[in-house]
């Protein structure tokens, strides 16, 4: 496959895949935004083949191949991305070769992210909170950390902060699409808190029951609260302006949750984003964010879910 030029084709990708986290790129200095543009536009790329979409959306194109070869063959391209050999593979391939070659992202977190991919190919059922945390280090967490990498963290500590804004969003993204997940057969929440409510997973669809739902919803927003607190301390750690861009990011994301809790069951069913004045304004905030340069802080707590070593 001829590639394009892998920085226009990546913020393409960011651009019609997540305007939230797009509008936070923009801030980055421009070698770690082209970095981080064409790492997202690899992680994209496996998700719309994983889940038959085109940048998230919700048309689906079934290629005919089971979910665990589409796996399999993105183990295999990864691989060989890996090797510097993406020649001939979709250019989100090549991105990712040149992301690995400039900042030396572990194969391990690759072979990460891709095992989550796998976990929503076998529809695994999550009893637990804990269980569900896994899921979210591997689709988000190990992103986050991945990210830091680019943006020359090294640090396991800071690391761990990283994997704790990627769990954060990903919590609030689970809750944000708790309808939309049920309709297409994808249940996220965890099977005890289900029970608490007294609801079975057809029930997450019906609008009989958006009461019930919307308090799993705000559970996980709460779930979430945590870990945004523990990254925003990480914050202090990075350069400046990829410390404007995260904290943007973070607020921007934190917004979503706050906005679908706010709206209460009446909202449960429609889609939750945030509006062109409030990015303004959570970029103003991840600005204050940036400037707050006291490294270090309070200690990590060690009642949050940890990311594996």
């Amino acid at each position: 496959m001829r590639q394009p030029d892998l920085a226009a084709y990546s913020a393409a990708s960011i651009a019609r895949g997540s305007k939230s986290f797009a509008a936070a790129a923009r801030l980055f200095d421009a070698p770690t935004r082209e970095s981080v543009t064409m790492l997202y536009a690899w992680c994209r790329h496996c998700d719309d083949v994983v889940d038959g979409q085109d940048a998230g959306s919700a048309v689906r194109s079934d290629d005919g191949r089971p979910v665990a070869e589409r796996i399999a063959g993105l183990r295999r391209d990864t691989a060989l991305a890996f090797d510097g050999r993406p020649d001939g593979l979709h250019p989100a391939f090549a991105a990712l070769a040149a992301v690995i070659a400039r900042h030396a992202i572990p194969r391990h977190d690759a072979d990460e992210h891709l095992a989550g991919f796998a976990m929503d190919g076998e529809d695994r059922a999550y009893e637990t909170l804990d269980e569900l945390m896994l899921y979210c280090w591997r689709v988000a967490g190990v992103v986050g950390v991945m990210m830091a990498r680019i943006m020359g963290v090294r640090d396991e500590a800071v690391l761990d902060r990283a994997s704790d804004l990627g769990l954060a969003f990903q919590l609030t993204n689970i809750a944000r699409d708790v309808v939309d997940d049920a309709r297409a057969g994808r249940i996220y929440l965890p099977r005890e808190w289900l029970r608490d409510e007294g609801l079975a997973p057809g029930d997450l669809a019906d609008p009989a029951r958006n009461a019930a739902v919307f308090r799993l919803q705000r559970r996980l927003v709460l779930a979430a609260e945590p870990y945004y607190a523990s990254a925003r301390i990480g914050v202090a750690s990075l350069p400046p302006r990829s410390a404007w861009a995260v904290g943007t990011a973070l607020d921007v994301y934190r917004r979503i949750g706050s906005k679908l809790v706010t709206r209460g069951a009446e909202g449960v069913g429609t889609r939750v984003s945030t509006s062109k004045g409030e990015k303004i304004a959570a970029i103003a905030k991840g600005a204050g964010m940036a400037a707050w340069r006291r490294k270090g802080g309070e200690p990590r707590s060690p009642l949050l879910w940890t990311r594996p070593r």
